[in-house]
């Protein structure tokens, strides 16, 4: 078996840090710069979707184009005409997942109804969706546990297939009759299915494991499973079905299968290096109208990569094509090629976050008189986009190459030796030594930079936002006021499901990006994505393996377990017994005196870890549910807490060679007006600058990477590998002051005492599991929480992002 890769050589400049970049258009460059540091510089044209669009699908003639969005808003499907690349027409959907399928005949559309448990068909008459019917599979959810994704339709539409993500199964089913004619158990869950052009096999991608299933479809009976590489998803056969691409998006390939004898023949690298790392997610596939160009989707690295797969088995990498934001699906029309891209080209802020609302509609959007009424919340913040890219001629695809390359921070490079400077404790490779010896990782919930650190005339803070400043987080001022204050600091994670992911292993896979939204909406799916499934994993495993496999000590303070139960086997026999996890009806005292406990014990004994998380998680707040505490002595309560656990560790013996580093797992209940991914973020420790505002952009990844280069740790993903370590924040001159608590200065035990709309509204709030609450309406309740129940949010901002002049000027003068 053969791999292929592509093997480029591109000039890079490396240049150093010169000024502040803040997310959004780059004038003299026409990019878009991500909060994560990625960039932005979409091919072709682009027509708006909706929320998280996952398949398209075209007809048999190519005269209709379908799109199902399956995002945490409005779930919809949407009818395009590829060729003038206009919208025909649009229905809004209860509940749906990426499975799509024409007829034939094109007469008849079938669509995932999602955890409703069924397939919905649509009649297409006169160039729109008409009659709609449902074939429904069991149950809905909770009931039925099902959930149809991939579909595929034999020619004559008799039978319709269906495979799916909840029970793990293949569905044969009479659309006619809208009958179930038979349930195939599978391995593990399912993403796609395709048939054979003589509709003898069909093939499906077992998402969950690493192999696709055949299927003999006159038997109705799996005959073989073919192993592939982890996570494939998207399925593609050529013509004469003679060979079976599938994208395997943990390992960056495709694998190319001759179905003559079901065997892998070549395995093509996707990657813009030659790098294991996970990070590209790999998962689109398109052939040209010759089928001698193969289109790849890698999702996190905003691109397709372009094979010439005339030879099989003889690939031969030809470039890449820029996209925009996570690419989900390419498809190929003629001479045009079609990218879903499924958060759009762009972050956004979110001034208007949370504000007072009395109604909400499907999509998750305030309803009001105007759209300066709508909320802003993140998970639905981003809309996807269809690019139309014409099939470039060989001096265009260089061109676009170089795109690629200018947008990605990322080289292979830079796993062997990050950005840093030479006599900084931060080190800048492997094998180099740090005088700092002990990381202290602390991970709270969910909070934006505006709404805590708003107030802070240094930084570019917008004090209208502000609703738990000094007065409630004395302490984490003094954080950003006496060490660094990191104002142009972002999360990599939208949300609590994937942000503990990425705050564990700078990347989430596949399987977290495309089902989160789904529950996150209300709609129903299975939701332990903190190590509970191992379908959510990344290919080499969260930060405590990478500790495991060098050799570093390590220890969880409630981070991805509960007490002594952990949810990863790396962790099993490393978390602290009297450590929570998450629970809001435990205050953060009781995590802190589980930790100093647990830490006096070690430090007697001469064995504190070298890395240790800690879950200091309470700032979630529980809302304004009556009896519980306040928003703002939770949020005061998670301030003691860290501000505890900073004066403890600053007066041990172990100070001189440690670190600490806090951030959110995300900011999701909040608004902030640079971008709705900015977060508060503290860095501490002897060897930390004192009294230093620092304005470089810097992410979750960047904070881990700065971890890893100090405990000796290869970065996990191509993100960490990639991003800014924080070596700017450092200095090679310590500091051994220890850190006096500041008090604070309300009353922790404050409790919900008031009967009011939003109190009412918190009774019926979940909060046994992080993120289980619909947070547009627990950051509405937050924020009335503080200004007033009849509260009224500043007027939304409606500029284009651009570099800010003053920051760039004091950077440049500094």
């Amino acid at each position: 078996m053969k791999k292929s890769s592509i093997i480029l050589f591109v000039l890079v400049l490396v240049t150093t840090h010169v000024f502040a970049q803040w997310p959004g258009k780059v004038a003299e460059t026409n990019q878009i710069l991500l909060p994560n540091g990625w960039k932005l510089s979409p091919a072709g044209r682009s027509l708006q979707l909706g929320d998280l669009p996952l398949n398209m699908q075209i007809s048999s003639t190519g005269k209709y184009l379908a799109v199902t969005n399956n995002g945490q808003s409005t779930q919809s499907l949407q009818l395009i005409d590829p060729k003038t690349e206009k919208i025909l027409d649009e229905r809004v959907l209860t509940k749906s997942w990426y499975g799509l399928a024409f007829s034939k005949d094109e007469q008849h559309i079938y669509a995932s109804g999602g955890n409703d448990n069924w397939i919905i068909d649509f009649q297409i008459k006169n160039n729109k969706l008409a009659k709609s019917d449902t074939i429904k599979l069991g149950p809905i959810w909770p009931k039925g546990k099902i959930s149809p994704a991939g579909i595929a339709v034999n020619k004559n539409n008799t039978k319709l297939y269906t495979v799916t993500k909840e029970d793990s199964s293949l569905y044969i089913i009479n659309p006619a009759k809208r009958e179930i004619q038979k349930r195939i158990q599978l391995p593990a869950i399912a993403y796609s299915c395709v048939l054979s052009a003589d509709e003898s096999k069909l093939y499906i991608s077992l998402w969950g494991g690493h192999s696709v299933a055949v299927i003999n479809t006159n038997s109705e009976t799996i005959t073989q499973t073919i192993l592939v590489g982890d996570h494939p998803n998207e399925l593609l056969l050529n013509k004469n079905s003679t060979y079976l691409f599938v994208a395997n998006a943990n390992d960056n390939t495709v694998s190319v299968i001759n179905t003559a004898t079901n065997k892998v023949i070549e395995t093509i690298a996707t990657t813009l290096y030659a790098t294991q790392l996970t990070g590209s997610t790999t998962n689109g596939l398109a052939l040209s109208s010759n089928e001698k160009t193969l289109y790849i989707a890698n999702a996190d690295n905003n691109c397709l990569a372009v094979f010439d797969v005339s030879e099989p088995g003889e690939s031969k990498s030809q470039g890449f094509i820029p996209v925009g934001w996570y690419p989900t699906n390419v498809k190929t029309l003629g001479s045009k090629i079609i990218v879903t891209n499924g958060k759009g080209n762009t972050s956004l802020a979110n001034p208007q976050g949370p504000q007072p609302i009395s109604k909400v509609d499907n999509s998750g959007y305030q309803m009001g008189s105007t759209a300066n009424n709508r909320l802003q919340y993140i998970a639905g913040l981003f809309k996807g986009t269809l690019s139309f890219i014409d099939v470039p001629k060989p001096e265009q695809l260089k061109a676009y190459t170089k795109q690629v390359y200018a947008n990605t921070p990322f080289t292979d490079k830079k796993t062997i030796e990050a950005d840093g400077e030479k006599g900084n404790p931060i080190p800048r490779k492997l094998g180099e030594k740090s005088p700092i010896k002990h990381v202290f990782y602390i991970i709270k919930e969910n909070r934006t930079y505006d709404q805590v650190l708003g107030d802070l005339p240094q930084g570019n803070g917008d004090t209208s936002l502000v609703l738990f400043g000094k007065r409630i987080t004395p302490n984490q001022h003094a954080f950003a006021e006496d060490y660094v204050l990191l104002d142009n600091f972002y999360v990599d994670a939208e949300v609590s499901a994937d942000g503990h992911n990425w705050s564990m292993a700078a990347y989430a896979t596949d399987v977290v990006e495309k089902t989160w939204p789904t529950s996150y909406g209300g709609r129903g799916g299975t939701t332990n994505y903190e190590g509970g499934r191992p379908v959510t994993y990344p290919k080499g495993g969260f930060i405590w393996d990478y500790c495991q496999r060098a050799g570093v000590t390590y220890r969880s303070y409630g981070e991805f377990g509960d007490y002594a139960k952990a949810n990863i086997k790396s962790l099993q026999g490393h978390m602290c017994p009297a450590s929570p996890g998450f629970n809001l009806d435990i205050t953060d005292q009781v995590r802190v005196d589980a930790w100093q406990h647990d830490f006096d014990s070690l430090l007697v004994a001469g064995t504190v870890p070298q890395f240790n998380t800690l879950r200091i998680s309470n700032d979630h707040t529980s809302g304004q549910k009556k009896g519980k505490i306040s928003p703002q002595a939770a949020v005061a309560d998670n301030d003691l807490a860290v501000g505890r656990i900073l004066e403890h560790l600053s007066h041990s013996s172990v100070w001189k060679e440690s670190v600490v580093f806090i951030l959110e797992d995300d900011a999701q209940n909040g608004p902030d007006h640079v971008d709705a991914h900015r977060s508060p973020a503290y860095v501490i420790g002897p060897y930390v600058k004192r009294n230093t505002p620092v304005h470089t952009m810097y992410s979750t990844s960047g904070f881990l990477r700065t971890m890893e280069l100090i405990l000796g740790l290869p970065p996990m993903s191509q993100y960490d590998a990639a991003a800014m370590p924080l070596f700017e924040c450092f200095t090679s001159t310590p500091n051994f002051t220890p850190y006096t608590l500041k008090r604070p200065l309300i009353d922790l035990n404050t409790r919900n005492v008031a009967v009011n709309e939003s109190s009412k509204k918190s009774e019926f709030f979940n909060f046994a599991k992080e993120d289980s609450v619909p947070d547009l309406e627990l950051s509405e309740v937050v924020w009335k929480s503080v200004k007033g129940e009849n509260s009224i949010m500043p007027a939304p901002k409606r500029s284009a992002f651009v570099i800010l002049e003053k920051k760039k000027k004091d950077a440049a003068d500094k």
